[in-house]
């Protein structure tokens, strides 16, 4: 597949200085980028499994999403491939005895996904559990005799037989089936025996004991649950309940002591923090949480255990990860690795043998990869290198940049410099806007389809990414700040933002766009209204544009209202109305380009129909939506990421460097190989 320009359409609207700049990344490259994830170290250290996803190629492959292969790499940096090709690989576990590997998937003979087993020193994946219905999530137990199983309760027989004839109604919110455990015997044949667990099981963690399982269990199966009502409970392998966490929120990671006595649990503060992110500490049997790192000024990610007593996590401090170590009572905190200077970490793994960390971390010069580091090591050995191609890209700058806002906060984000710029010429910008807003942006790799900051950097754009108030990173306080004022002053960091890379002589005021995807879709309809004046192009991705009936047709009106709102729309009818973008979108003159999975669950398409309608019959500036049939909260599939890619670039030149005016041509030269024969 040759390199992908906008033949015609876009290039004519390049500068020439930017022309020039062709050893900078191109679309193409960010559609055939492969990442790692999902690291298992063997329990001696040797040897770490992971996931490598490869995406497809645009008019080559059949579209969908990217493929997941199983690969391990060694401690010398040999990595091979176990499980690749066409394969959807998930959730990688060792056996006890390190010989061979567990891992979900779903083959083309296969009727739901199942757990298979593949040895480590040759031999076929052989798939050892399987049920009526896909298996979501899975845990061996500490002698790998047996498995404890997930999946969804199967639909009766009954009720099969009246979908055969035409019955597929759905009864919103009520007709759900809950997420069942299981128990089988990894021997093959061996029948899965059921465990009746009160309402819905979202993951399980067998102890290393033997004799329990911690649960993560939801009254319902439905999104609100899952984020908000999640709570901790502790059973035997008969189902009988011996303990819980009254977890007060949201739910991050489990992880069992290695003799079985405690559990970690990364939990929110309270019912109104919008992230978990305090590292607590239970008993084998539940009860009170210990915050381990009370006033913590950031969210704990990750965490496992480096023996009995000693607990090994990632911080997310600030635009950096810190991995630390402290004792399961609380004392003794230390530092592992220094947050500066190092990669963003985003996976753990402890060696049960060796308490040798397996880490997954990316940089402003790669995407994620596989690191190992060992006791004693001074810093963390990269093993994987997943697109070599990235040695031969030049890469523009990238610096964290620290500024106040009015009201003296302040404020960091990630600045990525133009390739290259004339002396002191002012740039043009796209202000890239993070969802949430409980997230942040790291210094690490910041390009994707959806926001393709180096790309943009060869064409000579800067790219912004500003962590406003209510980003993640910074702790609880901070994360809180915009609670009942949703856009308010997070928007209005986004702006003063804008300003200090104006007043610094970097940006030209005038050639400014904003992007974003759900709460920075939000922030991007904002700034095509109510900051109006300050952007001369938006792309609005999966975004809100009327928070009233966001909360009434969403599926997270709970977590919306308790970590979000603070009221619902009849209590404060107000606050809702003023914080619509629609509301404002009489003051638009910024020509705005919205698209939107029409199968988005989290922010229904009404929100982009109506931001379209309200924008069109204001009539003060170009309008256009794009939907992506199929997709949800964000595109999966090769094909409607390239697209998407596309249009977000040829908007942001079209206005920003080029004509302006009347939009772009709607149809899109892909220049994929199959239109050349």
């Amino acid at each position: 597949m040759r390199r992908i320009w906008f033949l015609g359409l876009a290039a004519a609207l390049l500068p020439v200085g930017v022309m020039a700049q062709a050893a900078g990344m191109t679309l193409e490259q960010i559609a055939k980028t492969r990442t790692a994830s999902g690291v298992a170290i063997s329990p001696d250290g040797g040897e770490i499994a992971y996931v490598l996803a490869v995406p497809r190629q645009p008019g080559v492959d059949e579209d969908g999403p990217a493929r997941t292969e199983l690969h391990v790499v060694s401690r010398n940096g040999d990595s091979r491939g176990y499980v690749t090709g066409k394969s959807n690989i998930a959730a990688l576990q060792w056996f006890p005895d390190g010989r061979s590997l567990a891992f979900l998937s779903k083959r083309e003979s296969d009727g739901t996904r199942g757990v298979y087993r593949i040895p480590l020193r040759g031999g076929e994946a052989v798939r050892f559990a399987s049920l009526k219905t896909d298996i979501s999530g899975y845990s061996l137990s500490p002698d790998g005799a047996r498995v404890a199983l997930l999946a969804p309760q199967p639909e009766s027989d009954a009720l099969a037989a009246q979908r055969k004839h035409g019955f597929t109604q759905k009864v919103y919110e009520e007709d759900w089936r809950p997420t069942a455990l299981w128990i089988q015997d990894v021997d093959a044949g061996a029948d899965a025996r059921a465990l009746k667990i009160d309402g819905s099981v979202q993951s399980v963690h067998w102890s290393p004991a033997g004799d329990r399982l911690a649960l993560v269990v939801t009254p319902r199966q439905l999104t609100d649950d899952t984020l908000v009502f999640a709570r901790v409970r502790i059973v035997d392998t008969d189902g009988r309940e011996l303990g819980r966490v009254d977890n007060p929120g949201k739910l991050g990671q489990l992880a069992w002591s290695p003799d079985g006595e405690h559990l970690a649990v990364i939990s929110a503060a309270d019912r109104n923090d919008a992230a978990d992110g305090r590292l607590t500490v239970v008993g084998k049997n539940g009860g009170a949480q210990r915050d381990l790192l009370p006033g913590l000024l950031g969210h704990v990610s990750h965490v496992d255990w480096r023996g009995n007593d000693r607990l090994v996590f990632l911080s997310q401090e600030g635009v950096q990860t810190r991995i630390g170590e402290i004792d399961a009572d609380g004392g003794n905190p230390q530092t592992v690795l220094a947050a500066e200077g190092s990669p963003v970490w985003g996976g753990l793994s402890v060696a049960r043998g060796s308490g040798d960390l397996a880490l997954v971390g990316h940089s402003p010069q790669h995407p994620q990869e596989v690191f190992v580091l060992g006791r004693g090591q001074a810093a963390p050995s990269r093993l994987t290198d997943s697109n070599p191609w990235l040695a031969d890209v030049r890469l523009a700058r990238q610096e964290v940049v620290r500024y106040r806002v009015r009201d003296g906060l302040e404020i960091e984000g990630m600045l990525v410099h133009p390739l290259e710029r004339r002396g002191n010429q002012r740039v043009p910008l796209i202000l890239v806007v993070h969802g949430g807003p409980e997230s942040h942006y790291s210094n690490g790799w910041l390009t994707g389809y959806s926001q393709p900051a180096q790309v943009a950097a060869a064409r000579g754009f800067a790219s912004f990414f500003p962590n406003y108030r209510s980003s993640t990173g910074r702790g609880v306080e901070f994360a809180k700040s915009g609670y009942g004022r949703p856009g308010m002053e997070e928007f209005d960091d986004l702006v003063d933002g804008v300003d200090h890379l104006v007043d610094i002589g970097l940006v030209d005021r005038e050639r400014v766009g904003i992007t974003g995807g759900s709460y920075g879709g939000y922030a991007s309809a904002w700034g095509a209204t109510y900051y109006s004046e300050r952007f001369a192009a938006s792309v609005m991705f999966v975004g809100i544009s009327d928070q009233a009936s966001l909360v009434t047709t969403g599926d997270i009106p709970q977590e919306q209202h308790l970590v979000h709102m603070g009221a619902f729309p009849w209590e404060n009818p107000e606050m809702y109305r003023q914080t619509s973008p629609i509301t404002h979108a009489q003051k638009s003159r910024t020509p705005t380009l919205i698209l939107h999975g029409e199968a988005d669950p989290r922010v229904p398409v009404m929100q982009s129909y109506m931001m379209y309608r309200y924008l069109q019959l204001a009539g003060q500036a170009p309008v256009r939506l794009v939907l992506y049939p199929g997709e949800g909260h964000g595109n999966q599939r090769a094909a409607s990421r390239w697209d998407y890619a596309m249009r977000l670039m040829q908007w942001m030149e079209h206005y920003l460097t080029g004509p302006g005016g009347e939009p772009p041509a709607y149809q899109l030269e892909y220049a994929l190989p199959d239109a050349e024969r």
